[in-house]
């Protein structure tokens, strides 16, 4: 079943490079300078000429201070020489490319080379190594081998880390970056629910988008996650009336957590079953994906998983709304989905009596398993409590300041500075690690059950770029 390019990894193709081998080494500075072919390399052999002298140099410790990475030169270097002169960048690169050449295959005046590039590369990448007198050749994929995953990163905005955090895909599973992004801000705003303090959170995504301060630099690429979690605590905190505490300043237009914590924790168990329920639903599409419909039909996390999963939802909600026909159609299709899962599992086993107390034991930590996942979304509501709690207590604290005369105004201003800093910090570390927690916990152990082989494309910079005119950017699919 084709599924649309943003929901799926990028496509990838076995491919083989084909040179006269007098241009092997023209073509591999090409390939190094694109950056979009993961090479097969050589297993097993020994270190090259290069890799020696550069082991040799550091082994004296003769590396200079502040040695730049790999770089290559576009013609064959003299080694020795940059052995004497310390050139430790263009040795290393001289390492990685003779460990790329060796595992090519040399027939006559011929070389080739196997690896994997991304599909919409292909064309480009073919048409730098037409220019060193080579070919990219599509190839079909070697039988029972998965090619490596690359998650798109989505232009500016990206969630992708928040997967590559948790593992690396199976290439056959779906990218769940954009709904595990999504349902990330979205818990964290319900923990974290206050106008002013999802503001605070805003500016300080502006603030990392923009490079600032230096030192946090390399955290820019989570400015998404900072400005996604600020919205989510304004959209929460206006419906819990929140701005910097219950001030009075904005409407309750929902509920006010102090108030109704049974009516948030039920919201909060009810948002957290039917997120379950899509990931439940996201993994069996990811099992039928991986080994078809008959490892994902009778899988847990599969499509047996989720028709037990639905049956039991509809029960219980059904129950609470006294409506017995309906429960029972609801138990009817949990107990169908769970004698499913039994039977995957006993499939699984050795058979016989053993096989039948190992079923028992996984089957009774499924069932388990599930109710306490959907029951530990209840935490949403817990933390969202405790944040309006300490922001009522420094509110409360800075208007019995503010009404004591001129003094008391200083010492309102001081506490609700102070205040508000550190509730606002141990709250935001709080909700952050517990809505992380949630997604790789209850989430994402639904959805991924095979790990996958991230995509290494071999990237070294040149010395000097082969075609002086042409600005080379590595590719960045998606």
């Amino acid at each position: 079943m084709p599924w649309p390019e943003g929901m799926v990894p990028v496509r990838m193709r076995r491919v083989a490079v084909v040179v006269p081998r007098a241009g092997l080494r023209d073509a591999l500075v090409r390939i190094a300078e694109e950056g979009c072919v993961e090479l097969d390399r050589a297993e097993d052999a020994p270190p090259g000429s290069a890799a020696v002298r550069l082991q040799r140099l550091r082994g004296r410790g003769e590396e200079p201070a502040g040695a730049t990475g790999a770089v290559l030169a576009a013609a064959a270097p003299d080694l020795e020489l940059l052995e004497r002169e310390r050139s430790v960048g263009l040795l290393a690169g001289e390492a990685e490319l003779e460990e790329r050449a060796r595992g090519a295959v040399r027939r006559g005046e011929v070389a080739a080379l196997a690896g994997w590039c991304p599909a919409t590369e292909v064309p480009r990448v073919a048409e730098r190594l037409a220019v060193a007198g080579g070919a990219l050749l599509t190839l079909p994929s070697p039988p029972g081998a998965d090619p490596p995953t690359l998650l798109r990163r989505g232009g500016p905005v990206s969630f992708t880390p928040l997967v590559t955090t948790y593992g690396t895909p199976a290439y056959a599973d779906l990218d769940p970056s954009w709904p595990a992004g999504l349902a990330y801000v979205a818990m964290f705003g319900i923990m974290f629910g206050d106008v002013g303090h999802g503001a605070l959170l805003l500016l300080g995504a502006l603030a990392l988008r923009l490079g600032w301060p230096r030192r946090l630099a390399r955290l820019s690429r989570l400015w998404p996650f900072l400005a996604g979690g600020g919205a989510a605590a304004m959209l929460a905190g206006a419906a819990y009336g929140e701005f910097f505490g219950p001030t009075g300043l904005l409407p309750v237009l929902w509920l006010s957590p102090l108030e109704s914590p049974a009516r948030l924790l039920a919201a909060a168990v009810l948002f957290g079953a039917g997120l379950l329920a899509l990931a439940h639903a996201a993994g069996a599409v990811n099992r039928v994906r991986e080994g078809g419909w008959g490892a994902g039909l009778f899988a847990a996390s599969g499509w047996a998983g989720l028709l037990f999963y639905l049956g039991l939802a509809l029960a219980a909600a059904s129950l609470l709304l006294h409506r017995p026909a309906a429960a029972g159609t609801g138990a009817g299709l949990a107990g169908a989905g769970l004698a499913l899962v039994a039977y995957g599992l006993f499939r699984a086993t050795a058979g016989g009596g053993a096989g039948v107390a190992e079923t028992v034991v996984r089957l009774f930590d499924v069932v388990v398993r599930t109710g306490t996942n959907t029951l530990s979304f209840a935490r949403l509501a817990a933390f969202g409590l405790t944040h309006a709690a300490l922001a009522d207590v420094v509110w409360r604290g800075t208007a019995g300041l503010a009404a004591r005369g001129a003094p008391g105004v200083a010492g309102a201003v001081l506490l609700f500075t102070v205040g508000t800093a550190v509730s606002f910090a141990l709250e935001a570390l709080v909700a952050g690690v517990q809505a992380l927690r949630l997604e790789f916990y209850e989430l994402f152990s639904r959805l991924f059950e095979t790990e996958g082989r991230p995509f290494r494309p071999w990237h070294v910079p040149p010395a000097e770029p082969a075609d002086r005119a042409r600005k080379v950017v590595p590719c960045s699919p998606g």
